[in-house]
């Protein structure tokens, strides 16, 4: 009995079988409007490469022998670009680039579709950025490094230097100018922070202009609007003292004696001297106390001054230091003691270099930088204020020396 009924399973099973096998592999599409859905195979590891009003979508292609070409729709589909399918094999790279993009963040399509039109499933690439003029309006020039800008070295070549940029950064491109006259370029990497210049020509500007590009494999390099100017590089120039002579002008201190003139202060002497390889003033006036000199020329950016003081005593530790090109009806007929003598000086064309004051006993030499951006000087004041020991009456001095820089 259970044999008769197994036969007759296996025999129902082998008719259904058959019935299945005979009916046509496109009977279904009675389902779907006579037509089979084809899906194209997608493509794989889609990126964008943001640029400058523009874009490019790279993508691998899609393994499917059957696609013929690929269209990328942005703006909700109102533009599309088609890209012709070369290469099936999935190690190779399908470039699209996409110009005439406003500055604004997309997003974008891709479709792969074959021969007869059939459209694979969407891949979607989002927040594809595209740059332009606002985001160069935000660029700035690399900066110089504040404290230490560039140094002088003993051949007269020159180090300048950078700080490290906080971006970006590509390249920054350099202009100067040779000691011969000629306009040279130069370039300074992101991970560089200083340049040599060996030729420069002192005194004359070093342009510079940064460039940058907003994330790594971005298609365009972004340059700032402008170039700026690398501080101004002198060379400090010692003042030609052979051209120096004595003025006596109105209010100035007398002389101890012959021998010990103010002429002793440019006698090329080093170091503190003793009496009389000095200046000695004359004992009859009370501080403050004024002496004046010609420089022989005009110097047009005079940049510090050397003061040296006597041995052992009556050395300034606080003076002003003026200067002038012209003094012709120039000189204040005040003495140096009156309180409205510094306004008279002014009021006459006089420009206070410095106010110097030291810290020790006044007798090495002792430097300091003078304002910045001087007018032209030739003639100089010196105004003691007050002496390291507390005398009142006499000054001492033994060398002033003055650089200008070129």
């Amino acid at each position: 009995m259970k044999r008769y009924h197994t036969n007759r399973i296996y025999v129902l099973a082998c008719l259904l079988v058959l019935l299945a096998c005979s009916k046509k592999p496109t009977d279904y599409r009675d389902f779907l409007g006579g037509e089979e859905l084809v899906y194209p195979g997608t493509i794989a590891n889609a990126k964008v490469l943001p640029g400058k009003n523009r874009l490019q979508l790279i993508w691998q292609p899609s393994p499917d022998p059957s696609v013929v070409k690929y269209t990328v729709y942005w703006n909700n589909k109102a533009d599309s670009l088609t890209v012709n399918s070369t290469t099936h094999n999935t190690g190779d790279t399908v470039r699209c680039t996409i110009s005439g993009l406003s500055e604004y963040v997309y997003s974008f399509v891709i479709y792969s579709y074959d021969a007869k039109g059939n459209r694979s499933v969407a891949t979607e690439i989002s927040n594809a950025r595209v740059y332009g003029n606002v985001y160069t309006a935000t660029l700035n020039n690399r900066l110089s490094n504040p404290e230490n800008p560039y140094t002088i070295l003993e051949d007269s070549s020159v180090i300048i230097r950078f700080s490290t940029p906080d971006t970006i950064n590509i390249n920054t491109a350099l202009q100067y100018t040779k000691k011969s006259g000629e306009q040279v370029q130069r370039s300074l990497a992101p991970d560089e922070d200083s340049l040599t210049l060996t030729d420069y020509k002192f005194g004359t500007p070093v342009l510079y202009k940064s460039s940058y590009i907003p994330v790594r494999d971005a298609l365009d390099t972004f340059y700032t609007l402008q170039n700026d100017t690398f501080p101004t590089i002198f060379r400090q120039v010692v003042c030609d003292k052979s051209l120096f002579t004595e003025l006596n002008l109105y209010g100035d201190m007398g002389i101890y004696q012959s021998d010990t003139r103010v002429s002793k202060l440019w006698d090329g002497s080093v170091g503190p001297q003793g009496y009389p390889n000095i200046f000695h003033s004359d004992g009859n006036s009370g501080m403050p106390r004024v002496l004046s000199f010609d420089m022989g020329k005009v110097y047009n950016n005079l940049g510090q001054i050397e003061e040296t003081g006597r041995d052992c005593c009556n050395n300034p530790d606080q003076f002003e230091v003026w200067g002038i090109a012209d003094i012709t009806n120039a000189v204040p007929e005040l003495d140096s003691r009156d309180g409205g003598w510094k306004a008279a000086m002014q009021a006459k064309g006089w420009t206070l270099l410095k106010e110097v004051i030291r810290t020790d006993n006044g007798n090495a030499p002792y430097k300091t930088s003078l304002i910045s951006n001087p007018p032209p000087v030739r003639y100089i004041r010196i105004r003691v204020l007050h002496n390291a020991n507390g005398e009142n009456n006499y000054v001492n001095m033994s060398e002033l020396t003055f650089w200008n820089k070129e």
